[in-house]
């Protein structure tokens, strides 16, 4: 009986050893698959990254040019200090004495 059981043992080891080299090279021919995919989708990631990033130092260069232009007006536009303080006198004359 424990003869029996040996041989048994071994028809299984034997097949357990069969199946795990088998499984082994698919597992390395997915690994390959996958690894190849994975290369493609980084390679496509970065492209999309550099369209990013060129979208955007365009729209930096666009805010850059807004702000030079905010500037310039903001330059071009005369003090209302002199006329506050003239109308504020004024009142202060004429218009408090009711």
């Amino acid at each position: 009986m424990s003869k029996l059981w040996k041989i048994i043992l071994g028809i299984g080891a034997v097949l357990g050893t069969i199946f795990a080299m088998s499984s082994g090279a698919g597992n390395k021919k997915q690994f390959k698959k996958d690894l190849k995919d994975n290369k493609d989708k980084l390679k496509e990631n970065k492209s999309k990254k550099e369209k990013i990033e060129k979208e955007k130092k365009a729209v930096k260069k666009k805010i850059t040019k807004t702000d030079e232009k905010i500037k310039k007006t903001k330059a071009k536009v005369k003090s209302t200090k002199s006329a506050k303080k003239t109308i504020s006198d004024f009142e202060k004359k004429y218009r408090s004495k009711k």
